[in-house]
Formats: C-alpha cells, structure tokens, sequence
C-alpha cells in the first residue's frame, strides 16, 4: 500500500439557490453535499473508481453558511481497508458578502471560519479497484 494516500479540495461560491431558511440560511445538507463530492474525488484518485459513501462516522456543524459565502472544502483519506476507506473532511468558511456597505460588497475573512468536521468511509468493492496500491 502507498503511503502517499490522496487529499482532495473544492472551494466555491454558495448561492441564492443555496440558501433554505430564514435570511439566506444554507442548510448543512449543503456542506454534506460537497463532502460527497470530495469523497467521491478521493476514490477516483485512490481507486480509479467512485465507490459508493458508506457511512457518516461522526458530523459537526460548526457555524452558518449564508447565501453568498465562499467556502473551502477539503478531504483526505485516512486509512485503507481492503475495500474501504476512511476519510476526514473539514469545510472552512473564507469569504462573505458585505450587504451592510452595499449590495455588491463582498470580502475575504481575516481568519477563515471552521464550519463542518466530518469523518466518513466510502467502499470501492475489490473488482472495481483499477489503479496499483
């Protein structure tokens, strides 16, 4: 087995599509949406495959994500089974509209804002592992 076990990363823009509640509010199925994706990037990258998101081992909604928010998503595989592997993900809040100065307004945090930690395990079954360990 390789040491050198992959990381994956997405940063984007939430939008108005985004938010759900109450003053552009975006629900934290959002962030779990782009945790599949990175999980998803790790077993490409690790596998050659997908796989398929087993299992949320632990979830942490640390702080809101509103409409207009730049986040910073980032994921790494852990540890390796036979078939699974276990990943970590942290997504970090790193910029955010300023409708306070205008409408158009919008900057970078000083300190970027820890808003999910999450640990989860994707399985790829052995007979769709294409790339050497």
């Amino acid at each position: 087995m390789s040491t050198d076990l992959p990381t994956a990363f997405i940063r984007l823009r939430l939008s108005q599509r985004d938010a759900h509640y109450g003053g552009n509010l975006v629900a934290g199925a959002r962030q779990l949406e782009i945790v599949g994706d990175l999980i998803t990037e790790l077993a490409m990258r690790y596998d050659g495959d997908e796989g398929l998101f087993r299992a949320y081992e632990s979830v942490e909604f640390l702080a809101p994500l509103y409409a207009g928010d730049w986040v910073e998503a980032r994921g790494r595989i852990v540890s390796v089974g036979t078939t699974s592997r276990r990943c970590e993900f942290e997504i970090h809040k790193v910029a955010t509209t300023r409708p306070d100065i205008s409408d158009s307004a919008a900057e970078f945090l000083d300190e970027p804002i820890l808003t999910l930690r999450a640990v989860g395990t994707t399985v790829v079954p052995a007979e769709r592992q294409r790339l050497p360990h």
